[in-house]
C-alpha cells in the first residue's frame, strides 16, 4: 500500500470559519443582519437633524415638528444601542464555537498524526498556536463581520442619497478620501513580511521560555544560569522590538491617513458656499450634504481600524488550520476486515525519518500470546519496529498486519483498543495516581485499579506517598521519581487489558530488585497476549520465548537466548558485555 501524496487544496480564511462556526452559522447571519439596522438607526439621526435645520432656514419655526424629530433621534438612539448589544452578543456566541471547534480539530487531528509530524514542532508552538493565538483573534473575530459589512453597506447607502441631493457636492465631499486611502496603503506595504516576523520571534520566545522552565534543574546544575537567562532575556528582547519596529514605520502614515479620512469638510464646505453663492444649491440642500458627510466617513475609519486586524486573523487561522490539514495516518472510518487473532508479521518494512531510512525491508512474525524480545545496538531500529507496530507512524514500503490484516486497513480508535504502549518517555498528567492509572480503562473501579496496582507492584510505594491513590502527580509526574512514574505508567497499561502489550524500554529507570518484581508480574499479567519487549538489560528477557536481534535497520536474528548465544556473534558480544557490567556492579 502507498502512500497518499495527493495535495490538499488550499482553502480561504472564510470557508473555515464558516465550517468552523457549525450549527452557530446562523448567529453570525443574524449578527451582520441587526448590526446593518444598528448603523441605519446610528444614521438615521442625522436626517433627521438636517430636516429640523432646513424647517428652521425656510422660516417655519413649527416647534411640534422640531420635538418629533428629536424624538425620532432618540428612538434611533436607543435603537442603533439594541441592534448592536445584540448583534455583538450573537457574534460573540459564533466565535467562541469558532474557537472552540478550532482547538477541539486541532487537538483531534493530532491524534491522528503521524508521531513525526507532531514532535516537527516544539510543544511551545502548539501551546502558543492553540491557547494564545487562537484566543487572540476572538475580538476581530466577534467584530469584523458585522461590523464591517454594516459598516461599509450603510453609507453606500447615504452616499447614494447624497447624490440624489447634489451629486457634484456628493463627489467633492470624497476628496479627502483617496488622500488617507493612499497613507493608508503606504501603512501595508511590507506589512506581511513584518508580521511574519512578529511570528516568527513569538514562536522563538515561546519556545526558549518553556526549554528554560524545563530544564531549569540542569541549566542550575550545571551553572548555566547565566547563559541560559541570557538567551532567554535576547528573545523576549526580540520579541518587543519587532512590534515596536512595526509600529514605527506605521506612526507617519496612520496619522496622516486618520487625518485625512475624516476631513471632507475642507473640501465640501467651501465648494458647497460657491454653488450656494451661485445658487446651484439651496441652503438647506447644502446643510443637508454637511451633515451626511459628517456621519459618512466614521464607518469607514471603523473598516480602517480592522484592517490590521484582519491580515493577523488571517495569518493565525492559516496557522492553525495548516496544522488540521497535515496528512494524518491511513486509517479507514469503519471496519471491513476483522483480524483473526494476534500475529503480528512486518512483511518488507522500509521506514525514514524524513530522508534518512532507518528500516531497510524488515520481515518478521511475531506469535500470538508469546513473549518477544528486541534487542540490539543503540540505534539500530528497536524502538522505531515497536512504534510502527504501535502506529505511530505508517511504514513507508511493505506492511504490517495483525492477524492478518494490514493496520492501515483497522479503524484507528478499535487498533489502540488492541494496543498497550509504554515507553521510556511516559507521561503522567497533573491528576491523582489514581486518575493516572484509571486512565488505562476509563471505567474500572477503584478496586479494579488497585489491583493491577498491586500486581504491577507499585500499591507499597503508592501508600508511602502523601496522600496514598489521590496524591497529585504534577505536570508530566513531575512530583514522582522516574522509576515511579514507570511503574505507574506500567500499571495503567496493564489495567487497559490489551491482547498485544509493548514495553519500549520501559523499566529503564527502575531499580534492579523493583524491576525484577515488575518482570515477574508482568510474565503473569500478560500470560495469553502478545507481548513485545525493549529492553538493554539482556538479563530481564533472557527467558523470552522469541528474541529478535536489530542491527543496522534490519533482523540479523531470532531465537532463544541458548540459540542466538550458539548461532550469533553480535549476541554474544552483547551478553558477555552485558555480564561483565553485572560484574563490576
Amino acid at each position: 500500500m502507498e502512500k497518499n501524496t495527493s495535495k490538499v487544496k488550499p482553502r480561504s480564511t472564510v470557508s473555515w470559519v464558516v465550517e468552523f462556526a457549525g450549527s452557530k452559522k446562523s448567529y453570525y447571519i443574524a449578527s451582520i443582519v441587526l448590526a446593518i439596522l444598528s448603523v441605519a438607526f446610528g444614521f438615521l439621526p442625522y436626517i433627521f437633524i438636517g430636516r429640523i435645520v432646513k424647517e428652521l432656514l425656510s422660516g417655519n419655526a413649527d416647534s411640534t415638528f422640531c420635538y418629533r424629530q428629536l424624538l425620532f433621534v432618540a428612538i434611533c438612539w436607543v435603537l442603533n444601542r439594541l441592534m448592536h448589544t445584540i448583534s455583538t452578543a450573537l457574534s460573540h456566541r459564533a466565535t467562541f464555537e469558532v474557537l472552540g471547534n478550532i482547538r477541539r480539530r486541532i487537538t483531534k487531528h493530532m491524534a491522528k498524526m503521524p508521531l513525526g509530524d507532531v514532535l516537527s514542532e516544539s510543544s511551545g508552538t502548539y501551546k502558543n498556536i492553540i491557547i494564545e493565538r487562537v484566543d487572540s483573534v476572538e475580538t476581530t473575530m466577534a467584530h469584523i463581520l458585522p461590523e464591517v459589512t454594516s459598516n461599509l453597506l450603510i453609507p453606500i447607502v447615504v452616499f447614494v442619497y447624497m447624490l440624489t441631493i447634489n451629486w457634484k457636492l456628493a463627489l467633492l465631499s470624497l476628496l479627502s478620501l483617496p488622500i488617507g486611502a493612499l497613507f493608508f496603503s503606504f501603512e501595508f506595504i511590507g506589512a506581511g513580511a513584518r508580521f511574519q516576523n512578529t511570528i516568527d520571534k513569538t514562536k522563538a520566545l515561546n519556545d526558549t521560555a518553556v526549554e528554560y522552565i524545563n530544564g531549569i534543574e540542569v541549566i542550575k546544575a550545571f551553572g548555566k544560569a547565566k547563559t541560559s537567562y541570557a538567551k532567554f532575556v535576547t528573545a523576549a528582547k526580540e520579541g518587543a522590538d519587532c512590534f515596536i519596529e512595526w509600529m514605527r514605520s506605521c506612526n507617519v502614515y496612520q496619522n496622516v491617513a486618520l487625518t485625512m479620512l475624516p476631513a471632507q469638510l475642507l473640501s465640501l464646505v467651501p465648494f458647497a458656499g460657491w454653488f450656494y453663492s451661485r445658487g446651484w444649491v439651496s441652503g438647506s440642500d447644502a446643510f443637508m450634504l454637511i451633515i451626511l458627510a459628517l456621519g459618512l466617513v466614521s464607518p469607514f475609519l471603523v473598516i480602517a481600524t480592522y484592517l490590521d486586524d484582519l491580515k493577523k486573523c488571517q495569518v493565525i487561522i492559516g496557522e492553525a488550520t495548516s496544522i488540521i490539514v497535515k496528512p494524518e495516518l491511513e486509517r479507514p472510518d469503519k471496519v471491513s476486515e476483522l483480524p483473526e487473532g494476534y500475529d503480528i508479521e512486518l512483511e518488507n518494512v522500509h521506514f525514514a525519518y524524513e530522508k534518512e531510512e532507518v528500516l531497510h525491508g524488515v520481515n518478521l512474525r511475531i506469535k500470538e500470546g508469546t513473549v518477544n524480545a528486541l534487542v540490539g545496538p543503540s540505534g539500530s531500529g528497536k524502538s522505531t519496529i515497536a512504534k510502527l507496530i504501535a502506529s505511530f507512524w505508517d511504514v513507508d514500503q511493505g506492511a504490517i498486519l495483525l492477524g492478518g490484516v494490514d493496520i492501515r486497513k483497522i479503524p484507528l480508535d478499535i487498533y489502540n483498543r488492541n494496543i498497550a504502549y509504554v515507553s521510556q518517555d511516559n507521561y503522567l498528567f497533573d491528576e491523582s495516581v489514581m486518575e493516572n492509572i484509571r486512565m488505562g480503562r476509563p471505567g474500572a473501579t477503584d478496586e479494579q485499579v488497585i489491583d493491577a496496582a498491586k500486581r504491577c507492584g507499585c500499591h507499597d510505594f503508592i501508600m508511602r506517598l502523601e496522600d496514598g491513590y489521590q496524591t497529585i502527580c504534577g505536570g508530566a509526574g513531575s512530583h514522582l521519581s522516574g522509576g515511579e512514574r514507570q511503574r505507574i505508567s506500567i500499571a495503567r497499561a496493564m489495567l487497559k487489558d490489551a491482547p498485544v502489550v509493548i514495553l519500549d524500554e520501559a523499566t529503564a529507570y527502575t531499580d534492579p530488585e523493583n524491576e525484577a518484581l515488575v518482570q515477574k508480574s508482568v510474565a503473569k499479567l500478560v500470560r495469553g497476549k502478545t507481548l513485545i519487549v525493549i529492553a538493554h538489560r539482556l538479563s530481564t528477557i533472557a527467558s523470552a520465548d522469541n528474541i529478535i536481534l536489530v542491527n543496522q535497520g534490519g533482523i540479523e536474528a531470532c531465537g532463544t537466548q541458548e540459540e542466538l548465544l550458539k548461532q550469533s556473534g553480535l549476541y554474544r558480544k552483547m551478553w558477555d558485555a552485558h555480564v561483565l557490567s553485572k560484574e563490576v556492579e
